[in-house]
């Protein structure tokens, strides 16, 4: 007898905002830098002196970086993954061999079992040489089947899978559908209990590898029941059971080489084996894998920011303009400092977010996002510098440079490779939203209940009462700090002086507290809806971070003797960049066009302004906007791929 899918949830606002809030890690057991410095308290003890690798670490993952790197070099055609669209199997074959499927796995299972620090500088280098490899190597293993089943999966299931990810088995995550994207409260795909199954019904878009994927993790609703607690529930699904079809191959318009697919479910028997967590932890289990996860995204961005240096140091060295190569022009050479000061910095958040993920001391969901969203919206900002930089032969395709016999520098593939990043696990606006959320959490535990509708009288007397001894504690040390102190960090006080900057950062969290606890007393309840406010506190919190991890990073190399007199130099460039952006932003924390902007949308939704849009033609095809996904039968060829 077949299981009949429930009907697409409708979920009102504050329903959609319980699901995501349930899904949320609750408490803080680890301290968490980022976390304090929001809060007004720049703990620089908890990141410096920087923390270091093992040994053992260090050797197994160079050894690696060695042969993936001769790999890099000798097996992948990176023009002929952008001119075929396909990444070749042999290609994939070899990374196979390599094990470069197993870097993040234990050895028990068969994988190398690196540390995030060397996973990251692996993910980096290969893709340099192709992002799409990048992508489908981090799609596998980032949020892939490896990282739910290493953090959430039971000993059989770990033996079960793991060894195939490590070696054979290429994985996939899927939660986006059609109509769902940063709401999961409206997650349509089922997963109807029956007898020791469940019966998976649903449509998946944007399933980056699942197109050639062997495994996946499946989100999908498990309706309440008897015996059945229900929720989003996540599932590991062989992607050749009978009923899973993959009916597309999607294109974009960069990372030409991956497969990103439509995947529809139906009928498809699931063992409860493979359900990974209870009902219910779907959302959590995928939360807490991009806590980590998302620190892919930096890796490449990191890798962007140094081909672009390197190719906007050799051309701006050979180009001439007005008697003098154009980097000696300063329109020029001020973007090419950019990219210098960007990439150390991108670079110092990425290795110290990751070194503190190996350790495990600190709680980093804060880091983790702060790096994607700075890392995602500077490499764009790199790319399109470069291009600028080269000028015509920016916008023209490498394969173009080529035939007319100039070198085939990709300028413009990276600027659209890497535009996906500010949309991908977590758009720049959503990554906003989910930091700022964190950045209030103390606040929220102590006076939640003060603008909660839904609590008693008693209720809100009692967090009234609590918040009354927080703030009472808490606000008086917001006043003064030893950002104040000239004295204060001289030990990052070399040829080049970094302790004014580190006395910036200080005294500025202390300015970024002060002003949220401004905006939640001004707001309350409308906080929440104030979008524009809370990007820009969550972007000074970035760029503060930023500063300080560029600051100690510089320290840390020439502790150890590695360049320090010129990574002082570029953590001074940087912070002094940084502080002019962060000067900038928290003056439009009060001087802003929020409110004429909501008036403007008003006025374009309703048509006021549709007489603006005449005088044009509009070349988009028929269709609808968003594709059906009702769950039942695939009526189009299955072109799952799998690499054998």
């Amino acid at each position: 007898m077949s299981a009949t899918p429930p009907a697409q949830p409708t979920v009102t606002e504050r329903e959609a905002r319980q699901v995501a809030e349930a899904a949320r890690e609750q408490g803080w057991q680890k301290p968490s830098f980022a976390k304090e410095m929001f809060l007004g308290r720049f703990r620089l003890d908890l990141i410096h002196p920087h923390p270091l690798p093992a040994a053992e670490d260090v050797q197994r993952g160079e050894e690696f970086l060695a042969k993936l790197r001769d790999f890099c070099e000798t097996q992948i055609d990176s023009a002929r993954i952008e001119r075929e669209a396909r990444i070749p199997d042999e290609t994939v074959d070899g990374l196979k061999e390599l094990g470069a499927l197993g870097m993040k796995i234990d050895p028990k299972y068969g994988g190398l079992g690196l540390t995030q620090v060397y996973y990251n500088k692996a993910l980096a280098l290969v893709g340099s040489a192709s992002p799409a490899i990048g992508v489908l190597l981090s799609a596998h293993q980032s949020i892939g089947v490896p990282q739910p089943l290493k953090l959430f999966g039971t000993p059989e299931q770990k033996e079960a899978f793991l060894p195939r990810c490590a070696r054979t088995d290429i994985s996939a995550f899927l939660l986006t559908e059609p109509d769902v994207g940063s709401d999961p409260a409206r997650l349509a795909t089922s997963a109807v209990p029956d007898g020791d199954d469940y019966i998976l019904d649903g449509v998946k878009l944007w399933t980056t590898n699942g197109v050639v994927a062997d495994l996946l993790v499946v989100m999908a609703r498990v309706p309440k029941s008897e015996g059945h607690k229900g929720g989003i529930t996540a599932f590991v699904v062989e992607t050749n059971s009978p009923g899973v079809t993959v009916e597309n191959r999607n294109a974009f318009m960069g990372l030409r080489g991956i497969e990103n697919g439509v995947t529809r479910f139906h009928q498809v028997r699931v063992p409860a084996a493979n359900r990974v967590g209870p009902e219910g932890a779907g959302l959590k289990i995928a939360l807490t894998t991009l806590n980590t996860g998302r620190l892919s995204l930096p890796a490449s961005c990191v890798a962007a920011g140094k081909w672009c240096l390197k190719i906007a140091r050799e051309w701006s060295l050979v180009r001439e303009q007005w008697g003098k190569p154009i980097a000696r022009h300063e329109a020029v050479g001020a973007k090419i400092s950019f990219i210098a000061a960007t990439t150390f910095a991108l670079e110092a958040v990425l290795d110290l977010s990751s070194q503190m993920a190996d350790e495990n001391r600190n709680d980093i969901r804060i880091e983790g996002a702060l790096a994607k969203l700075i890392a995602s919206e500077m490499g764009w900002r790199m790319a399109d510098e470069l291009v600028q930089i080269r000028g015509g032969r920016g916008f023209e395709t490498a394969a173009s440079l080529a035939a007319r016999g100039e070198r085939a520098v990709p300028a413009e593939q990276v600027l659209r490779d890497l535009r996906i990043n500010r949309i991908f696990e977590g758009s720049t606006e959503i990554m906003h939203l989910l930091i700022a959320r964190e950045a209030v959490d103390a606040h929220l535990t102590v006076a939640g209940d003060l603008i909660d509708p839904d609590k008693s009288l008693s209720e809100k007397a009692k967090a009234g009462a609590n918040a009354g001894v927080f703030y009472a504690k808490w606000l008086p040390k917001l006043v003064a700090g030893a950002g104040q102190l000239p004295g204060s960090y001289n030990e990052f006080n070399r040829e080049v002086d970094l302790s004014p900057h580190l006395r910036y950062v200080e005294r500025n969290a202390r300015k970024l507290a002060r002003s949220t606890f401004y905006a939640m007393s001004r707001w309350q309840g409308r906080m929440e809806t104030k979008q524009g406010f809370l990007g820009r506190i969550v972007d000074i919190g970035a760029e503060l971070f930023a500063m300080s991890a560029a600051c100690v990073r510089a320290e840390h190399l020439r502790a150890a003797d590695e360049h320090g007199r010129e990574a002082y130099q570029l953590a001074d460039a940087f912070c002094r960049q940084s502080r002019i952006r962060v000067d900038e932003l928290f003056g439009r924390l009060w001087t802003n066009t929020d409110a004429v902007d909501r008036k403007v949308v008003e006025g374009v939704l309703s048509g006021t302004y549709a007489w603006l849009e005449e005088g044009v033609v509009d070349p988009s095809g028929d269709g609808p906007w968003i594709a059906d996904a009702t769950p039942g039968e695939s009526r189009r060829e299955n072109i799952h791929r799998p690499i054998r």
